[in-house]
């Protein structure tokens, strides 16, 4: 009987104590980011037309950030989510060109994560470069499903990347992310996990199954605005599919779910009235839905201070109570108290916005200051001042009144801009790191001479060079090398038959490789399911041409592509040159 009594004593104590263990458990992370969706592309913000069920009602169990502000474009947005920083302090400008690119020693939201025994999974678009250690698996990421570029251009049955392989998927882009962060979590459920899930809807091409299109277009819709909300909806339902798999996990009460968008609609579209798009700095451009959950700690409640992207990270470093010493200061500021109680506090008074095409050098301007409830939008030779609180909507300028406001504020953006970019550097050197067995140089990230130009025309990803018709044309890549590598040499083109006969060499040092292309491939463009005519290049096959064998010191290169022979009118579209690891 004492034995019996001893064995329910421990037992119960044992329960006890597992229950306290998993009390204390640090919290899983699901950080959902969507790719141009609006402030105004969710029902519960006043859209009458489209159906978002499971984010709205997230909305009503989260703490709902009303003033949550952004970058205008995805890349940098991207770069002060992971950091907690200013995208400019990361070395991220824009959007293509290698100017998307984040420096390797940024300190990552999955960095601190792993630093705290978190297991962490990236799912969907990355767009902070795509070379190892600028991969996502080389920014803390245990693993990584999804493509690296600005864009993708096929959303239906198309090729991925995991974790540095090609991977042929079946089935809608989205669903399919959403598939592979279940298993993730699945495979993880005894924690802690940070899961990013970075959807790239409803990002054009415009693609999105009959279902959701039919739907809208019955609506009265046109095709863009259809296909738009239908991949909105479709999002909307694999979220819920998230949230079902951590309910059913049981894992919902200790999951901090956190829902946003990298900048404004890609588009004039209903936005609650704001002015802007992508890429502007105005409100509409920079606004974005935020909602944060965590049930039993964080009330479901409306917060109306000032927030922005570079406060993610600090915040869940308070919240998770996570031990992480930043070597790089964060500019963002912890969210925690506001997300706590509904005690409504200032935390941060002001945030700075710059957006930049893909075009060097940049120019300090278009940019904004937005303190407290003043806006300064800063434009060539023109400023215009707004008060947000009485003009929400920006059709009042009152800086005629408010000069020495505005002053103010420009000054304290100047300080800003000159700390930001003294350290910018705009060359884009391409890291050969001794983990990748493939890296592949893309004309996007060349620079290049004589005739050349790009097919599309910005030089966004997936785009390539066309227009070789010269011996003195070339194509130049910078390379460095971080430790002593044999590669193989590929160049991946295409070429019409009259123009077949041509030579081209690869020069490095003073190494030369050279091959003759003899045979002819000029693919049509491959089948594309899009709803409305796209701005990217349209995707089409690539032959690949083994050009010979290469040795690569540690350190600096620059790989030259020429033409020594030009046999026809033009020598070849090229898309890349590939390095294989012997």
């Amino acid at each position: 009987m004492k034995w019996i009594l001893c064995c329910v004593v421990i037992g119960y104590a044992f329960f006890i104590s597992s229950c306290n263990n998993k009390n204390n458990a640090p919290p899983n992370i699901l950080l959902i980011l969507a790719d141009d969706q609006g402030y105004g592309d969710l029902a519960i913000h006043g859209n009458r037309v489209i159906e978002t069920p499971t984010l709205d009602a997230l909305a009503k169990e989260s703490a709902r950030f009303e003033k949550f502000y952004v970058s205008p474009l995805c890349a940098p947005t991207r770069a002060s989510l992971l950091t907690g920083r200013y995208h400019l302090s990361t070395g991220v400008v824009s959007v293509s060109k290698g100017m998307e690119i984040m420096r390797t020693g940024e300190e990552t939201i999955a960095e601190m994560c792993k630093a705290n025994g978190y297991v962490t999974g990236m799912f969907g678009k990355w767009h902070n470069g795509q070379h190892m250690p600028n991969h996502p698996n080389g920014q803390g990421f245990d693993e990584f499903f999804g493509f690296c570029g600005g864009h993708w251009s096929n959303y239906f049955n198309t090729d991925l990347e995991e974790n540095g392989e090609i991977v042929h998927t079946k089935g809608y882009i989205s669903d399919v992310l959403t598939n592979k962060a279940i298993e993730f979590i699945d495979q993880n459920k005894t924690g802690p996990f940070l899961c990013y899930m970075a959807y790239n809807t409803p990002h054009t091409p415009h693609q999105v199954p009959d279902k959701y299109f039919d739907k809208y277009k019955a609506k009265g819709l046109n095709d863009e605005l259809a296909c738009i909300y239908g991949m909105v909806e479709n999002m909307d339902e694999n979220i819920n599919r998230l949230l079902t798999k951590l309910k059913n996990s049981g894992l919902d009460k200790n999951t901090i779910v956190i829902y946003l968008s990298d900048n404004g609609p890609n588009g004039v579209r209903y936005n609650d009235d704001m002015k802007g798009i992508k890429g502007s700095v105005d409100e509409g451009g920079v606004r974005v839905p935020c909602f944060w959950r965590w049930p039993g700690k964080i009330t479901p409640h409306t917060i109306h201070a000032m927030s922005a992207h570079i406060d993610v990270m600090p915040t869940l470093k308070e919240l998770c109570n996570l031990n992480f010493n930043n070597k790089l200061p964060m500019d963002g500021v912890s969210l925690a108290t506001l997300l706590m109680n509904k005690k409504e506090e200032t935390v941060r008074h002001i945030f700075y916005s710059h957006v930049a095409q893909p075009q060097i050098p940049i120019r300090d301007f278009p940019a904004a200051v937005r303190e407290d409830s003043i806006l300064l939008v800063l434009k060539e030779n023109e400023q215009i001042l707004y008060n947000l609180k009485n003009d929400p909507s920006q059709l009042n300028n009152i800086i005629a009144t408010n000069g020495p406001l505005a002053e103010k504020l420009k000054r304290k953006y100047d300080v800003w801009w000159q700390r930001e970019t003294k350290d910018l550097s705009y060359e884009v050197t391409i890291p050969l790191d001794e983990r990748s067995k493939r890296v592949e140089l893309p004309g996007y990230e060349a620079s290049f001479t004589g005739n050349i130009k790009y097919y599309e025309g910005h030089g966004w990803a997936h785009d390539w060079l066309t227009s070789w018709i010269s011996k003195q044309d070339s194509i130049i890549w910078e390379v460095e090398s971080l430790e002593d590598q044999n590669y193989s040499v590929f160049m991946q083109y295409t070429c019409p038959l009259k123009d077949i006969g041509s030579e081209v060499q690869l020069s490095l040092d003073s190494q030369i490789v050279s091959a003759k292309i003899t045979e002819a491939f000029d693919p049509p463009f491959l089948p594309s399911p899009d709803r409305v005519k796209r701005k990217e290049a349209y995707e089409k096959p690539w032959k690949s041409l083994k050009m010979g064998d290469i040795h690569i010191n540690k350190g600096k290169h620059r790989l030259i592509l020429k033409a020594q022979l030009i046999a026809g009118q033009s020598v070849a579209d090229l898309n890349s040159i590939e390095l294989m690891k012997k």
